[in-house]
């Protein structure tokens, strides 16, 4: 199977009035965080689909032009079976082609597809000096290069580690970018579920300088009476 045929298997599953749609919700327009993004107009589960056929035969070049596609699909289509390369057995190729080719990444559902599920997952029994690049991705002036750097730690929460989502939740509380502060307000959420009490001392901390957006995420789960008392702070 070739990347001409996976191409050409997007393009049967795909649906112009799904592409248009893509464009707004996506935000392709001028000045817009997906500002020229094109889109074919395939479902993520057909891409699913479309990802789990070609996975074994594609090369990581392969990928390496999907992911320098100027269509969504083929990104997106790229990080999934960039995924399923790492979760058979290609950990160290798939993860250090992810940080080779962080370009393509550029798109919310793109790093919300990826970031944990490699650079995360590929951390998560590694010593803190490795996670350090993560970091620095916060401070970048990339919007999605930040988002990555946020998104990734979720592994790291799913384990009960907590130390860098938080460091990092802490970089990020002055960021200017409204898909910053949803990253950060989930993040904190799912700390939250594990740890209520680091949670809230977390907030107690830093909720006068949260935007609300962050907020919002990060007490979602709470009762009603303890979101409004965040709120109301």
């Amino acid at each position: 199977m070739s990347l001409i045929q996976l191409k050409s298997d997007l393009v049967a599953v795909s649906d112009p009035v799904r592409a248009k749609h893509s464009m707004g919700f996506f935000k392709t327009g001028k000045g817009e965080y997906g500002e020229g993004d094109k889109f074919l107009g395939v479902t993520v589960p057909n891409q699913r689909k479309v990802a789990k056929k070609y996975y074994k035969d594609l090369s990581f070049l392969d990928l390496r032009t999907l992911l320098n596609s100027k269509y969504h699909e083929h990104r997106l289509t790229a990080l999934f079976m960039l995924v399923l390369k790492y979760q058979k057995g290609q950990q160290k190729e798939a993860y250090d082609f992810y940080l080779d080719n962080l370009e393509g990444v550029n798109n919310w559902d793109l790093v919300d597809s990826s970031a944990h599920k490699i650079i995360g997952d590929y951390l998560l029994d590694k010593p803190g000096i490795h996670r350090k690049f993560l970091y620095n991705f916060a401070k970048s002036k990339n919007l999605w290069i930040r988002r990555i750097s946020i998104i990734a730690t979720m592994t790291f929460v799913s384990e009960n580690q907590f130390d860098d989502a938080l460091k990092i939740s802490e970089i990020l509380l002055h960021d200017e970018h409204d898909l910053i502060h949803k990253a950060v307000g989930w993040v904190l959420r799912e700390v939250g579920k594990r740890d209520k009490d680091l949670e809230i001392e977390f907030l107690d901390k830093h909720v006068n300088q949260m935007p609300r957006t962050m907020l919002r995420y990060a007490i979602e789960k709470f009762d009603e009476d303890e979101r409004k008392y965040y709120l109301n702070l």
